[in-house]
C-alpha cells in the first residue's frame, strides 16, 4: 500500500509468506524498511505486519443448522426469507433444486427476496446487482462483495440450512484472491499492471486480477488523497467522511498486495517504452495498462468565477465544506444534473434557501422526459427549492473576496453564500493527446467490447470511454454510471488475462432525493415517446422509453422490482415492444405482482 505525499513516496507493502490453503489466510511477514532511489529521488519503502482473521467456517461453534420449511412450501421460481435463529438466509427453489444464500445485497443492504429471480441468478431490486444462486458470486454490479452460500439438505421432506453464524450476520463474502509473490525482488519503478485511476473501474480491475489468481505486481495511482471510495455518496450523503465511504479498508490493500499511489498525477503515457510519466518526473514501466481516469467537472466561464465559496463536488472535502458553509445560509446550484439535483435535495432542510439555475425548461428532460421531469420538479418545489429555468449565470459577485450574489442572464439577482456547479463534465484524457491512443472528438477513449484500446496491452474503462453497447446493436456509447464502471473494470481485467470476455451488461443507475429513489435501466438516448403507467402526481410510476415500437429503457419510482425485471429481460437479449407495456398487463402487475406479461420477444 503506497502513500504519496508531495515530496516523497512512502510505500507500505507486505511481503507475503508462501500461500497456505485457499481456505485459510494467515498474517503476512514483515521486514525492515528500505530506502531506494528512483530518478534521483529518495523514497521510503515500509513493510508492515498486519493480522488477518482465520476463516470462521472452521470453527464448529460458529455453525448453526435449522429446519426452515417443508419441501412443498416453495414452488419453482420462488424465494423466501427464512430465519435460522441467529440470522436470516434467502431460500430459493429453481428447476426443482433448493439453494440458500445471504438475504441482503452486500451493496446497500436491499432485501433480495424482493428482487428478481431469473435463470440461476437473483437481481437486487434497488440497484441491479446480480448474484449466482448456486455460488453466491456477484455477476453484475454495483458492489464488490459476493453473497455467502449456505448448505441445503432435505430430510423427511423438510428443508434444512447449515450456515456460519458470522456469515449470517455479515451477509457478505469477499471472493478468494491471490497474493503477490516475490514482491521484494521488484524494481520499484516497474510493475506488471498499472492502473491509472482509483475509482470503481480501477478497483474492480485490481480485485478481479487477484480473484483470477494473478500474483504479479499491481499498482494503482490516483490524483485523490484517499483510497477508493463510494463517489455517488458525495452528492447523496454530503457529510460523509472518507473512511465512512471507503470501498475497502486500508488493510484490504495490504492483504492482497494492491499498491495505491495517492496524490499522483500521470502527465503522459509513452506507449513505445510502456512507461507512465508522472507530473513530478517519476516514471513507472508497465506490462499492462488500464486507464480509468473518469471525468473532470466543467467550471463556469462567467465573470467572477474565481470568487471564494464556489464548488465542484469532486472530493469528500468538497462535499463536507459545502454542507458546513450552506447550513442556515443561501445556496445557489447551477445545473439541474443528477449531481445538482441531489445536492439541492440534501441541502434543502439545512440551508436557509436553495435556488437552482438550469438552461433547460425542466430538470432531466433529455434523460427522463418532460413529464417525469416536471413531476420531479414539483417534488422539489414542495420542499422549498426555487427553480430559475431557461437561463444561465452571467456573473458571480463578491464581497471581501467571498461570494455574495449570483447574477442571471435574465437579470435576476440571487443572494448566495455558497454556489455548487453541476453543469456536466469532460473526460479526463488530456494527458493522452500525444500518446497514440485513439481518442474521439469529444475526448473519450475508444475501446472495443473487451475494453481494449487500439494499442496492444492498453485498456480503458469507466466514464472516460466509449464502448460498443450490445443492447443498442453495438453502437459506441458513453455510459457514465457507477454500475457500468464496475463492469468495465472486470472485463478489462479478464482480458488482460486473455479470457476473451466481451461486455454485454445492461446499464443500471439510480438517484435518491428526499427519501425517494428513481431507478433506471437500459439506454434511452434518442427516445421518441414515453409510456407512463401509474401516477406521476403521487410519484408512484413506471416510465418506458421507446423508439419506434421498441422499449429502450425504463425508469420507476416506488414500483420495485420492475426496473430490475426489465433489466433481466433486456439482459436475456429479448426485445420489449410498446404493446408489451400496455395498461392491461401493467394493472395485472399492480393487483398480483405478476410480471410474466413482461417477457419480451426473442430478438
Amino acid at each position: 500500500f503506497l502513500f504519496v505525499p508531495a515530496v516523497e513516496v512512502k510505500i507500505e507493502v507486505v511481503i507475503p509468506e508462501k500461500e497456505r490453503s485457499k481456505e485459510e489466510m494467515s498474517p503476512n511477514g514483515k521486514a525492515s524498511p528500505l530506502i531506494y532511489k528512483v530518478n534521483g529521488t529518495a523514497r521510503h519503502y515500509h513493510l508492515e505486519e498486519h493480522p488477518i482473521a482465520s476463516n470462521p467456517y472452521h470453527n464448529p461453534k460458529d455453525v448453526v443448522e435449522a429446519s426452515v420449511c417443508h419441501v412443498k412450501d416453495l414452488e419453482n421460481g420462488q424465494m423466501r426469507e427464512v430465519d435460522l435463529g441467529c440470522g436470516k438466509a434467502l431460500l430459493i427453489k429453481e428447476s426443482g433444486e433448493f439453494h440458500a444464500v445471504g438475504h441482503k445485497c452486500p451493496h446497500y443492504g436491499a432485501p433480495l427476496v424482493k428482487g428478481v429471480l431469473s435463470k440461476g441468478r437473483v437481481r437486487c431490486p434497488w440497484h441491479g446487482a446480480c448474484f449466482n444462486i448456486g455460488t453466491g458470486d456477484i455477476e453484475d454490479f454495483p458492489g464488490l462483495d459476493s453473497l455467502p452460500r449456505f448448505q441445503v439438505k432435505i430430510e423427511k421432506e423438510k428443508v434444512y440450512i447449515r450456515a456460519s453464524k458470522q456469515a449470517l450476520q455479515t451477509q457478505r463474502r469477499t471472493k478468494m484472491m491471490a497474493k503477490c509473490i516475490s514482491l521484494s525482488n521488484y524494481n520499484l519503478s516497474s510493475t506488471n499492471v498499472l492502473i491509472i485511476g482509483a475509482g470503481a473501474a480501477g478497483l474492480v480491475c485490481a480485485e478481479t486480477l487477484r480473484q483470477e489468481g494473478f500474483s504479479d505486481r499491481i499498482v494503482m495511482c490516483t490524483m485523490d488523497r484517499h483510497l477508493p471510495y463510494d463517489r455517488p455518496k458525495l452528492s447523496k450523503s454530503m457529510d460523509s467522511h472518507p473512511e465512512q465511504i471507503a470501498l475497502r479498508p486500508k488493510e484490504f490493500f495490504r492483504t492482497y498486495d494492491i499498491e495505491v499511489l495517492t496524490e499522483m498525477q500521470v502527465a503522459a503515457v509513452d506507449i513505445k517504452n510502456k512507461t507512465a510519466v508522472f507530473k513530478d518526473g517519476f516514471k513507472m514501466e508497465y506490462n499492462k495498462l488500464l486507464i480509468a481516469t473518469g471525468n473532470t467537472p466543467k467550471a463556469l466561464s462567467c465573470k467572477g468565477k474565481e470568487v471564494e465559496n464556489v464548488f465542484n463536488i469532486r472530493t469528500p472535502e468538497d462535499a463536507n465544506r459545502v454542507v458546513k458553509l450552506a447550513t442556515s445560509k443561501n445556496v445557489v446550484i447551477v445545473g439541474a444534473s443528477f449531481l445538482g439535483m441531489e445536492v439541492a435535495a440534501y441541502l434543502a432542510e439545512r440551508a436557509h434557501s436553495v435556488s437552482l439555475v438550469e438552461l433547460e425548461e425542466v430538470p432531466f428532460k433529455k434523460f427522463l422526459g418532460e413529464r417525469v421531469g416536471r413531476a420531479v420538479m414539483k417534488m422539489f418545489e414542495s420542499n422549498r427549492v426555487k427553480f430559475y429555468m431557461q437561463t444561465e449565470v452571467s456573473e458571480l459577485r463578491e464581497q471581501e473576496g467571498k461570494l455574495k450574489e449570483v447574477v442571471l442572464k435574465s437579470g435576476k439577482v440571487l443572494r448566495a453564500d455558497v454556489c455548487v456547479v453541476g453543469v456536466g463534465a469532460v473526460p479526463a484524457t488530456g494527458f493522452l493527446k500525444q500518446s497514440g491512443i485513439n481518442i474521439d472528438s469529444k475526448g473519450f477513449i475508444v475501446v472495443n467490447k473487451m475494453m481494449q484500446t487500439n494499442i496492444p496491452g492498453v485498456f480503458a474503462a469507466g466514464d472516460a470511454v466509449t464502448f460498443p453497447l450490445a443492447l443498442r446493436n453495438n453502437k459506441k456509447v458513453n455510459v457514465p454510471h457507477w454500475q457500468m464502471a464496475h463492469m468495465h473494470g472486470r472485463i478489462a481485467a479478464l482480458n488482460m488475462l486473455a479470457h476473451g470476455m466481451e461486455i454485454s451488461t445492461v446499464p443500471y443507475l439510480w438517484t435518491a432525493m428526499f427519501g425517494k429513489s428513481i431507478r433506471y435501466a437500459g439506454h434511452g438516448e434518442g427516445f421518441d415517446d414515453v409510456v407512463i403507467q401509474g401516477d406521476l402526481d403521487e410519484l408512484k410510476f413506471v416510465a418506458f422509453y421507446t423508439k419506434s415500437d421498441e422499449v429502450m429503457a425504463v425508469a420507476s419510482m416506488n414500483y420495485d422490482p420492475i426496473v430490475s425485471k426489465v433489466a433481466e429481460v433486456l439482459a436475456a437479449g429479448r426485445t420489449i415492444r410498446k404493446r408489451d407495456v400496455d395498461a392491461a398487463g401493467f394493472f395485472l402487475f399492480l393487483r398480483t405482482g405478476d410480471m410474466s406479461w413482461l417477457t419480451g420477444k426473442g430478438s
